[in-house]
């Protein structure tokens, strides 16, 4: 079950908000564990039993840190048990089959490949629970000590198959105690219908764009280019949508999530660029993993492999393939150059000159990203070089049926809506905004009836 999907949105949300808000306060989180539960159980219920154990481990865990608080040996044993666990069990869902595979073609052995279906948002809930356990060792946040608070926190179902990473000490607060008002209850429906217009109006539009790109036999320069910039702005609309839509339901329910996006295609440079886009996955990677090995505080050899470990990592933790491996090391070599000589040549140049760069190095990044084979990748760049030619009349054909949708997505895609929205007086907002919202959630209801193309990029991580 995803957000953008008419059970969901008429009876799934429905039910579980009547629910939730006709029980007593102190059976909210009983009533959220269940509904979790039962979401993420309604794609792959045998899957329900993966996360009921990564719940009572990571519980049990989280005792053992603070019964043992004074022999700190004994503390570290039970965070690096709490680490080993929920890694073993990303790996070999995740990973078993591409490790063996290569493995395999290696050595020529045969190591099972064993074809599993990847369970939804593992990639994101076992790094929550993650930091669960390590912000309890390090006094950063309580530990939990009603299983049923925790098994909400680690299945709470707004943010659970696609984040934003939601880590426990952001909101070990409101677990216990949330404010829940009328109007944080409605400020979480208009955010939920931003995010649901911009996936299903925006993201899905032009996402049959970066598909014909994709399969074209024959592609272009100006091909090549047109569909990742269709991707570029897919991915965008598709996953900040869907962090839109979590951060909304969240508001329904009482919590308060930390933003996942901020207008990431206006950046600068590409440190910037990666200060704004999924901010919740680039805070998990600093704060447990480049802090710990010493961050910027080390020889620049150290930090240097510093910085190259956090991208290896960002880049296969978003998949099994040598793409996101090739991914990950381009962006953290993009990372290294610009903070050691790039960017104060960066400085010196026009904004316009230096969105510029950053954007054809994110654009060339999401070609990376995409396609996953490797011999069609390799064509691809051919493509993005002219090697296949310059330009056909399939592109003019394709520029001009999507250039009202591109001009659409580039304009949202900057803060200028919102830059407009805020200078309207608080009574024209009062007035306007009910009207928008009703009018966005008709429109993506007739597209959800009327279109069978609803793919969500990132439920496959």
């Amino acid at each position: 079950m995803i957000f953008s999907s008419l059970p969901f949105l008429f009876f799934y949300l429905m039910a579980v908000l009547a629910i939730y808000k006709l029980s007593p306060l102190k059976l909210r989180n009983l009533i959220l564990l269940l509904a979790s539960l039962f979401f993420y159980g309604w794609g792959e219920p045998v899957y329900i039993l993966i996360m009921l154990l990564s719940i009572v481990v990571d519980y049990v865990h989280g005792m053992l840190v603070e019964r043992w608080r004074e022999d700190d040996q004994k503390a570290r044993r039970a965070v690096a048990s709490s680490v080993i666990f929920n890694l073993a069990i990303l790996v070999f869902f995740k990973y078993w089959d591409f490790l063996a595979g290569n493995f395999n073609a290696l050595t020529g052995l045969s190591l099972p490949v064993l074809g599993l279906p990847l369970p939804i948002g593992i990639s994101f809930y076992t790094f929550q629970t993650m930091s669960y356990t390590i912000d309890v060792y390090r006094r950063d946040a309580p530990v939990q000590k009603n299983p049923v608070t925790f098994g909400a926190y680690v299945t709470l179902f707004p943010q659970l198959i696609a984040g934003p990473i939601v880590r426990y000490r952001s909101v070990a607060d409101q677990l216990e105690s949330r404010r829940e008002d009328l109007e944080k209850f409605v400020s979480g429906i208009q955010r939920f219908t931003v995010g649901a217009a911009k996936k299903v109006l925006l993201a899905n539009a032009v996402g049959q764009l970066w598909d014909q790109s994709l399969a074209a036999q024959e592609l272009t320069f100006a091909g090549a280019w047109l569909g990742l910039i269709a991707y570029a702005f897919q991915i965008y609309f598709d996953f900040s949508g869907y962090s839109d839509m979590a951060i909304g339901l969240g508001r329904m329910f009482g919590f308060d999530f930390l933003e996942n996006f901020s207008y990431p295609y206006i950046s600068k440079s590409v440190v910037e660029f990666w200060k704004r886009w999924h901010i919740s996955l680039t805070t998990w990677f600093r704060e447990y993993v480049y802090f710990p090995l010493g961050g910027n505080r080390v020889s620049k050899g150290k930090w240097i492999r510093n910085i190259l470990i956090v991208w290896l990592l960002t880049g296969i933790w978003h998949g099994a393939g040598w793409n996101f491996l090739l991914w990950g090391l381009y962006y953290g070599v993009w990372m290294l150059a610009e903070r050691l000589f790039l960017g104060k040549q960066l400085e010196k140049l026009p904004g316009a000159v230096r969105h510029i760069y950053t954007m054809v190095i994110v654009l060339i990044g999401w070609a990376l990203f995409a396609v996953e084979d490797m011999g069609r990748l390799s064509a691809y760049f051919v493509s993005l070089s002219g090697g296949e030619g310059w330009f056909s009349p399939v592109d003019g054909y394709r520029l001009r049926t999507y250039l009202p949708t591109l001009a659409i997505l580039t304009i949202g895609s900057t803060p200028l809506a919102k830059k407009l929205w805020d200078r309207l007086g608080d009574r024209a907002r009062s007035v306007l905004a009910p009207v928008l919202v009703l009018a966005a959630l008709i429109l993506c209801t007739a597209s959800l009836v009327d279109a069978g193309y609803n793919p969500f990029l990132y439920f496959r991580f």
